[in-house]
């Protein structure tokens, strides 16, 4: 096998990138990030500021799929319906954190030329290096896991095929993968656009009939100490916030950014950070008002309702129609679910080559890479469905979340170290403000998953 990858890595073009901060980096970069597609979108260089949004427009698109995937509704639903419009707050919180962190990786990608998995192989000694990679590499199988969950339970919603079988069915979708990514990047980014603006009319039709409470829902925005005492809302708390928060999207982010021909220099990077930045920002304002609008879903039509416990997807695709008398509100929810499975199919596709490649320097074939990730995702849905039936699966979907959100933190912390460093970032190092925020974001992500574990471990 060992022998593969190196003949594999040898028929590879390695095209030497500039080692921007020289001296700041243990090992010096020679290969690119997606180098398929580095540099592949040209920026003009008298474009009018409208051209160059546009231009640089479709990463922050890219990122936002993983902020609105099967994980998120299992957890928005479980939230709403239980608890009401109050961990409205959790979403809004997660989703400025989510803006903040993306900003850093940009930056990051831009002013170094390095993703932040390349970033943390040419700091970090060789059994850090591993360790980063493997956890890195469960949270992308947890984020898979919740995608192949996510689209079987729409098929069998759909056309009704069994969730086993559906299961199977979601291994299939690297041709998809392959045949999008053989025609360009820009292509990627148009497909991925046109899946979000579908689950956005979705939820602005179930919203419309929902009719939510709207100065409660107002109030829901505010936060309330309640959450941190009450373990059952704290759990849920944090699945939103490891299905908001996704920690494969920082390698992903510092990737893709690179894929436009931006200047070299310092004005040129400046820039690039200044639109990319842009991009994400309203990306992921679009992606709050999926999450607000799934959540508010919940409250809306169950909670106020008296249906207190409708967390399994399907039990509120059988509810939505009766209780909202739409006949399409059903239909149109599982469209919209395998939408967003789909969607997140060909980000979580990406984020596992950048990982892959940028922590071991290991490129296998995008079937191969895509074949591994779906199976380590495979293997244990179907275990569960197996044994526990299909009941299980919200379950699954919302544990899913929370091991994404233990992870953040070896994401996080690495982000935060080197963008605070001047021989890293040079003229783009964070402010000494920034500084602070971003460290007091980490802290408050390992807060919340301490402050879980204390009341599991007491069972409160």
């Amino acid at each position: 096998m060992a022998d593969l990858l190196s003949k594999s890595l040898a028929s590879q073009p390695m095209p030497k990138t500039e080692d921007v901060q020289g001296s700041a980096w243990r090992r010096v970069l020679t290969l690119p990030s997606l180098p398929e597609a580095h540099r592949s979108i040209p920026i003009g260089a008298n474009l009018s500021w409208l051209r160059k949004i546009w231009a640089f427009a479709g990463p922050g698109y890219l990122i936002a799929v993983g902020y609105m995937d099967p994980g998120n509704w299992a957890t928005d639903l479980g939230g709403g319906s239980k608890f009401g419009y109050t961990l409205l707050s959790v979403v809004l919180l997660s989703s400025l954190m989510a803006m903040f962190l993306q900003a850093l990786s940009a930056k990051l990608g831009i002013a170094t030329g390095r993703d932040l998995a390349q970033a943390c192989r040419d700091h970090y000694s060789r059994r850090t290096t591993i360790f980063l990679w493997v956890v890195c590499e469960l949270a992308i199988a947890a984020c898979d896991l919740a995608e192949v969950l996510g689209s079987a339970v729409a098929l069998k919603l759909l056309f009704g095929i069994p969730l086993l079988l559906g299961v199977i069915i979601t291994a299939f979708d690297v041709l998809m993968v392959l045949a999008l990514q053989g025609k360009g990047f820009r292509l990627i980014e148009a497909f991925v656009v046109t899946l979000i603006g579908t689950v956005g009319l979705c939820f602005a039709y179930e919203i419309f009939f929902a009719r939510p409470l709207w100065l409660e829902a107002a109030w829901g925005f505010m936060p309330r100490l309640q959450i941190l005492r009450d373990k059952e809302m704290l759990y849920i708390a944090i699945g939103i916030l490891g299905a908001t928060v996704m920690p494969h999207n920082l390698y992903l982010h510092s990737s893709i950014v690179q894929t436009r021909a931006f200047g070299q220099d310092d004005r040129g990077r400046g820039e690039a950070i200044k639109y990319s930045v842009f991009d994400s920002t309203v990306a992921l304002t679009f992606a709050l008002f999926i999450n607000a609008a799934i959540l508010a879903l919940g409250a809306a039509a169950f909670h106020t309702r008296g249906l207190h416990d409708v967390a399994d997807i399907t039990e509120a695709y059988k509810l939505l129609s009766p209780v909202l008398g739409v006949s399409l509100a059903s239909t149109l929810f599982a469209c919209a679910l395998l939408a967003s499975g789909q969607n997140s199919t060909l980000t979580g596709t990406l984020a596992g080559q950048i990982v892959m490649e940028g922590f071991l320097q290991v490129r296998l074939k995008p079937w191969i890479r895509r074949l591994v990730t779906r199976l380590i995702a495979i293997v244990p849905a179907i275990l569960v469905i197996a044994i526990a039936g299909e009941g299980r699966v919200t379950s699954l979907l919302i544990l899913s979340q929370v091991v994404l959100s233990f992870q953040l933190p070896f994401a996080v912390i690495p982000l935060v170290q080197f963008t605070s460093e001047k021989s890293k970032m040079g003229v783009f190092v964070n402010s000494r403000l920034t500084t602070v925020v971003a460290w007091i974001v980490a802290a408050g992500i390992l807060f919340f998953n301490g402050e879980l574990l204390w009341l599991i471990f007491r069972g409160v």
